[in-house]
């Protein structure tokens, strides 16, 4: 039996000494105690002390009445697990909850403490040390049973009291240590955090008090950068709770672990000097050099017994013995890249931070931001993007390309391993500018690692190997196979535009399965699709596009000087044969029919989405607008926000973020405002654009400007294909999702898993364990709730080595070069790339995650980034702002479309705007000013 359902069947009594402590018993001692009982069972110095269980607490909360309390917050204010989403943040609701928060809190603080439990805590107090005349100092700290999430910790949100003498005192301490579970600031936190208010107790931590000359934290990996095996001390004369709540400014020093050599330190009264300096009278650092070293080796230990970073507190007695008075996770750590040779999910923990065979460092690029995507992928998603990669993995281990890449993945999202890249000379000049396109905040991040010399370039490659890795690529690369098809659809459009219409035909005809199947055939056609007939199919629509692209090219070297910034960018405006934009407007045609039906329009603007998604299913809404849904679901009902992830439901499946839009669209009133007129302004606008650039190219000869036109056309006609292959693989996700959904109902009737959905938490190889028998419910729901976690995180590095290095964060911390221009703007401008010309000056609106959003039309949307799940959101926004992508990202590329200004690549977008801010987009200068 393991060490946590031992504690379930032997509940632990009302004070247990801390030697007792374990890992195991979270439920009983909260998370602060029972690692103390780990770093006591480690061996490690921890002051002696005692814990008051959870079973004090929830008898005393019993008593108190609790429950009536609790009721209220889950029904009300507060909410539930899910409330993070949907808590009132209303003055009135913030007062309700606020209001609730304050019964609680005076309910705990007034209940008298049962007589047990109070002879318990004085019969402890009393065997503390040397507690002559039961006058011994002691720290008193606040034990709670809440996980810490990604960039959400639960440290400071319950109270701590030290110097704290005396039975009477003693006891008082702990009735206000269970009451701060309760504080307006914790109950909200939690609620903003979706965690259920029910689920949450207290115990509390007694300790010696220890007479602390120098105390303060120790960081085993570095907190702002993410480098494991680089500690980070902070330091102060006296008690640590000073380091801890900010009020002094601490000495700092960094360490590198792995050779013991103290790589910077910086004093507290802002004098920096670094190891070896030694200033005359800049005052000296309140720990020695061999003090930082102690520190950093016991951290070190600490970290090796728990298996992950640790945040500890630390004191140094008058004696100069060390104290560690608390360890827990460092939570904000984003997780080590799995080697690529695994694919399996990397741990926050430093058991291999090479991240590569060769043991040197290695640099990923998240591909799940150049997606658009900041959310996690699930793991039956990640599975089918690993079978689409090996399917063009040849015999030599990594995958074919003039410089072979290889995927990885770090907290459920995709990484592409760039090392090769920025070794190669070639690389370094093509990547950066393919780059600047895509996502023009990484050129920065990958010039500053080329002057890394971890990342130097390797010269005169063997003549074997270098012919060895061009045969691979030549092999495994199927694009190369379509150079001769775009090359005619260069000169010959039409031809090329039939046979991509052809190719999409056969894909379609290609997804469908013969019924009936069984589950393990299923699971077969899915592996078969993923690993060798989507890439295929998806290339043979991709000649079309690419040649209007070159075309585009073609034109820019052919005007020169005469093309102006953002000239080219307004010709790609209102592109014809766009299937995204066609989506888009055919949402807005159904909206205009169902404004016309008066019962319909009631019901989806004065009902919730949720609501109405259920009364589609039981086809039970207004008839116009239960056909008019169902006509576009039909259709486009295999999209999804999120919708490369094999795991996401569908719009069919879930269609109340599609009513939401709906709704959002019924509430615009200003004609030119409508969709479909913007459309064709900025369609007219781009046709006047290309004649005009045609007339200037006759400037410099007839044959000039007919190419020029002729080449517009061209870009005008094919360029809007772009959107196909994508919409191809995105249809050919939803096919397969619906087998897997198939075989997930086999696994749910069988007893494998607790529901069919239970199937996007495992990949291909263990839904087919469970078809064997396997029970795979426990593994299921360890998924669900990692996955839960890394939703929450909203800091995804865009470049990442193998050590746990964001690259961004370690730029900014040593203030080097930023990843974009805009150092000497004025205040209140924000600077990334221009996206879309124009300019417009509205009210913003910050959305992290479209399902259920709300944007007046001709609000700003501000976003993390886009995919085509969030284009229905475009047609009523007045500009675009997103802190990822470049010019050709996808947001981009549908802003231009709709000829509505846009700004990509901005740093910290949503957080540095807020909705309701008044911010002017200038899409031609790549700016936002807030407050004008």
């Amino acid at each position: 039996m393991n060490s946590a359902a031992r504690h379930l069947l032997d509940r632990p009594g009302t004070v247990l000494p801390l030697a007792k402590l374990d890992g195991g018993m979270l439920a009983w001692v909260g998370g602060k105690a029972a690692n103390l009982g780990v770093l006591i069972a480690a061996g490690l110095p921890v002051p002696e002390g005692f814990c008051i269980t959870t079973t004090a607490y929830q008898r005393v909360a019993a008593e108190a009445g609790l429950d009536a309390v609790l009721a209220e917050l889950e029904a009300g204010a507060g909410g539930g697990a899910s409330a993070g989403a949907n808590r009132d943040t209303s003055a009135e609701g913030v007062a309700a909850l606020a209001g609730l928060a304050e019964r609680a809190r005076a309910a705990l603080e007034a209940a008298p403490m049962p007589d047990d439990i109070a002879d318990a805590v004085r019969a402890a107090y009393a065997e503390l040390g040397n507690n002559d005349g039961g006058r011994l100092a002691v720290a008193v700290r606040s034990s709670a049973t809440a996980e810490d999430l990604p960039d959400a910790s639960f440290a400071g949100q319950q109270d701590t009291y030290l110097n704290v003498a005396g039975e009477d005192a003693l006891l008082d301490a702990v009735r206000r240590c269970w009451a701060s579970l309760w504080t307006e600031r914790a109950v909200a936190y939690r609620s903003d955090n979706g965690i259920d208010q029910r689920s949450v107790s207290i115990a509390v931590v007694v300790q010696e008090m220890v007479d602390a000359e120098v105390s303060g934290v120790l960081f085993t990996a570095n907190p702002l950068t993410g480098r494991r095996h680089e500690a980070v001390v902070d330091a102060a004369s006296g008690l640590g709770e000073a380091v801890v709540s900010g009020a002094v400014n601490p000495d700092q020093f960094v360490v590198d672990t792995a050779s013991g050599r103290i790589l910077e330190q910086t004093l507290g009264d802002n004098l920096g000097r670094t190891a070896g300096d030694n200033p005359s009278g800049s005052g000296e650092a309140c720990l020695s050099d061999e003090q930082v070293l102690a520190l950093a080796a016991l951290g070190a230990r600490a970290e090796e017994h728990f298996g992950q970073p640790q945040d500890l507190e630390w004191a140094f007695g008058p004696d100069g013995a060390i104290q560690l008075v608390q360890s827990r996770p460092i939570t904000t750590l984003y997780p080590l890249p799995a080697p690529a040779a695994t694919g399996r999910e990397g741990s926050n923990g430093n058991a291999s931070d090479d991240g590569g065979s060769d043991g040197a460092t290695r640099a990923y690029l998240c591909a799940s931001l150049l997606q658009g995507l900041t959310r996690p992928l699930t793991p039956m998603g990640l599975s089918a993007f690993q079978v689409l990669a090996d399917a063009y993995r040849p015999a030599g281990g990594t995958y074919g390309a003039p410089v072979p890449f290889s995927y990885s993945q770090a907290g459920l999202r995709l990484f592409v391993d760039v090392t090769p890249v920025l070794r190669n000379k070639a690389g370094r000049r093509i990547f950066p500018a393919a780059m600047r396109a895509a996502d023009a905040r990484s050129v920065g991040a990958l010039r500053y690692l080329m002057e890394d010399p971890r990342f130097s370039i390797i010269r005169r490659p063997k003549l074997g190997a270098l012919k060895g890795s061009l045969r691979g690529s030549l092999k495994s690369v199927p694009q190369l196979a379509m150079i001769p098809q775009v090359l005619n659809g260069l000169v010959r459009p039409a031809a090329a535009l039939e046979r991509s219409r052809r190719a999409e035909q056969e894909f379609h005809r290609m997804l469908v399965l013969p019924e009936p199947a069984t589950p393990a055939r299923r699971l077969d056609f899915v592996e078969r699709t993923l690993g060798g007939m989507i890439t295929p199919g998806l290339l043979k629509q991709l000649p079309p596009p690419a040649a209007g692209y070159i075309w585009l090219g073609i034109v820019r070297w052919l005007l020169g000087p005469l093309v102006q910034p953002g000239d080219l960018q307004a010709v790609l405006r209102g592109l014809p044969d766009n299937v995204t934009t066609q989506m888009d407007l055919e949402l807005w045609h159904a909206a205009t029919i169902i404004r016309d039906d008066d019962e319909a329009a009631r019901a989806l603007t004065d009902e919730d989405p949720q609501e109405l998604a259920r009364r589609y299913a039981a086809g039970s809404l207004p008839a116009t607008a239960q056909h008019e849904l169902a006509a576009f679901l039909n259709k486009y009902g295999h999209r999804a926000v999120a919708e490369i992830d094999i795991g996401i439901p569908r719009w069919s499946e879930e269609p109340a973020h599609i009513i939401n839009v709906l709704a959002n669209y019924l509430r615009l009133s200003e004609p030119d405002q409508a969709p479909d007129r913007q459309f064709a302004r900025a369609a007219a606008t781009a046709e006047a654009k290309a004649a005009e650039l045609a007339q200037r190219a006759r400037r410099r000869g007839r044959i000039r400007g007919r190419l020029v036109s002729y080449g517009l056309r061209r870009v005008r006609t094919t360029a809007g294909r772009r959107e196909y292959p994508k919409f191809g693989l995105i249809v050919a996700l939803a096919a397969l999702r619906a087998q897997l959904r198939q075989v997930g109902t086999v696994l749910a009737d069988e007893g494998r898993i607790a529901s069919p959905g239970d199937i996007f938490f495992l990949d291909l190889a263990e839904a087919r364990v469970g078809l064997r028998g396997a029970d795979l419910h426990e593994l299921a729901a360890e998924r669900r709730r990692t996955y839960n976690r890394e939703l929450r995180r909203r800091r995804i590095p865009r470049l990442l080595l193998s050590d746990g290095t964001d690259v961004e964060a370690a730029m900014g911390a040593r203030a080097s070069a930023t990843t974009t221009a805009g150092a000497h703007l004025p205040p209140g401008t924000l600077s990334g790339a221009p996206a879309s010309a124009g300019t417009v000056t509205g009210k913003a609106r910050v959305i992290l995650d479209p399902a259920g959003a709300h944007l007046e039309p001709g609000e700003i949307l501000v976003a993390p980034s886009t995919d085509p799940g969030w284009t229905p959101l475009f047609l009523t926004a007045g500009a675009l702002v997103m802190e990822m992508g470049g010019p050709i990202s996808h947001g981009a590329v549908v802003a231009r479309e709709y000829g509505i200004p846009a700004v990509v690549g901005v740093p910290d977008a949503t957080t540095r705007i807020a909705t309701g801010d008044t911010i002017t987009v200038d899409g031609a200068a790549g700016t936002i000013t807030v407050g004008t």
